[in-house]
Formats: C-alpha cells, sequence, structure tokens
C-alpha cells in the first residue's frame, strides 16, 4: 500500500487555512506572512532544514503559541486555545511525550477521562479499540519504558485519536526509528488516512516517507524565513526550478 489516496477537490473549503502567519520567539522571527490551506482527507507534510520553525509552526497550529500577526482557521473556526476546551484535533509530539509513571492504556484514555463523562468500562473499551486499531494489541498495562521507539510512537497515535478527531497533527513521526519501523509506521499513516478519512499534518525531514505518505506539502526557508516550495513531493523534487528545493529534495548538499 502506497500514497495517501484521493486527493481532496480543491473548492471545497479547506480544513485548515493560514494566511499571512508570522511566528518566532520573542524578537526572533522564524517564518513571516505564511499562507497555505490543508485540504479535508489529505496527508499534507510541512518540511524544510533544520532550524527553519517546522515543528515551531505546529505549535503554533494546535494553540500552544499565539501568533505574532495572521490568522489561523481549523475547519472554519479560529485558532483555538488548548486550555479553551476539548481540542478538535489529536496530537502525536515528537518524543511521543508519554507519561512514563502510567501504563500505555492510561495513557491513551487520558484523553477521555478529561474530556467525556463516559464509565471506567466505556473508556477502557475505547482504549483497547485505539490501541488494537495501532497495532499494540495486549500492550495496554505496560509501562513506556517497555516499549521499542516504534511502539512508543503508535501509543502517542493511539492517545492522539482517542477523541475520535477528523485531523491529526504529527511531529517527526518517523524521527528516530531504524528502516523497517519507520517504513511499518509509514504504512499505519496511510492506513488511517485512506479506511477512516483522517486528515493528517506531519512535520518531518524524512525523505523516505515523505515521498511514501504525502501528497502535498510546504517547504520552509530558514534564510528566507518564508514558503519556498507548495505542492507534490515527488513533483517538486523532478521538477523544481529553485535550487534549494531541487538540492532538498534530491539530497544534494549545498556549498557555502
Amino acid at each position: 500500500m502506497s500514497g495517501s489516496g484521493a486527493r481532496p477537490s480543491a473548492t471545497a473549503d479547506p480544513f485548515i487555512q493560514v494566511t499571512d502567519l508570522t511566528i518566532g520567539w520573542g524578537d526572533v522571527v522564524l517564518q513571516q506572512n505564511a499562507t497555505f490551506r490543508v485540504e479535508r482527507g489529505e496527508v499534507f507534510a510541512v518540511l524544510g532544514g533544520s532550524g527553519c520553525g517546522k515543528s515551531t509552526l505546529l505549535r503554533y497550529l494546535v494553540g500552544l503559541e499565539t501568533p505574532h500577526t495572521g490568522e489561523i482557521l481549523i475547519d472554519g473556526i479560529g485558532r483555538p486555545s488548548l486550555e479553551a476546551g476539548r481540542p478538535p484535533f489529536g496530537v502525536m509530539f515528537q518524543s511521543g511525550a508519554l507519561f512514563g509513571s502510567l501504563t500505555v492504556g492510561e495513557n491513551v484514555g487520558l484523553a477521555l477521562e478529561q474530556w467525556t463523562r463516559l464509565p471506567y468500562d466505556a473508556i477502557a473499551a475505547i482504549v483497547l479499540a485505539k490501541l488494537k486499531l495501532v497495532g499494540l494489541d495486549g500492550a495496554a498495562n505496560k509501562l513506556p519504558s517497555e516499549l521499542s521507539g516504534g511502539m512508543k510512537k503508535r501509543a502517542a497515535i493511539a492517545r492522539a485519536m482517542a477523541l475520535e478527531p477528523e485531523l491529526i497533527f504529527l511531529d517527526e513521526p518517523s524521527a528516530g526509528l531504524d528502516p523497517v519501523s519507520a517504513a511499518e509506521l509509514d504504512e499505519l499513516i496511510i492506513t488511517l488516512n485512506q479506511v477512516l478519512g483522517l486528515t493528517v499534518v506531519l512535520v518531518t525531514h524524512e525523505l523516505p516517507s515523505i515521498f511514501k505518505i504525502a501528497k502535498r506539502c510546504i517547504m520552509l526557508d530558514k534564510e528566507t524565513k518564508s514558503i519556498i516550495a507548495t505542492g507534490d513531493p515527488s513533483e517538486l523534487r523532478d521538477g523544481s526550478a529553485d535550487p534549494r528545493v531541487h538540492d532538498f529534495f534530491n539530497r544534494i548538499p549545498r556549498s557555502g
């Protein structure tokens, strides 16, 4: 299985609309006047070299930071604060961010306990279903320290999906994984997209994963603090006239 399913219609309202967004830390601007859209039902990648602001952009998209300027709309609604109420999406952070003192099942059930009034038995059933969905049958009572790196990422994805969101954000899902585990995680993301119709936004620099699962992407540039490419990753690799884009997608070292 490969690819991320049929491309959604560009005429429909986008799931995410970002307009003239400027982000950074204090007086340091990482990206300025960024404008892009994520279509409903697609796998969309945020790419770029180290220090360009990929993971920082994700923090703004999920409401952990307030933009310097610009607007973020998710499903037509202004960017929510994660402190304001139940988030309309799930998030997997780069490290997995599992609580080491809790079992895997307890980690996955946290959002259900916080945002629903479901009884314990119902939460337990949902947790087991989510773990099965990501290939972690039998892991509910394990501690995160007992899991491999790939299994921790899967557990974090299960937690991100606990509240049945239509949209999930993944920060460097393949980072630190061996090639086989990374490929298996790619297949899981494809399955979630194709079978469940999830819209997936992932931050990554792993080219094999990008070409396999992402149908569209934006590429951020550290020097210009801007988006320098938008489109199908394979088309950008093969046809971009911008040497920065061409070199990135073809793994060509830049001199100077």
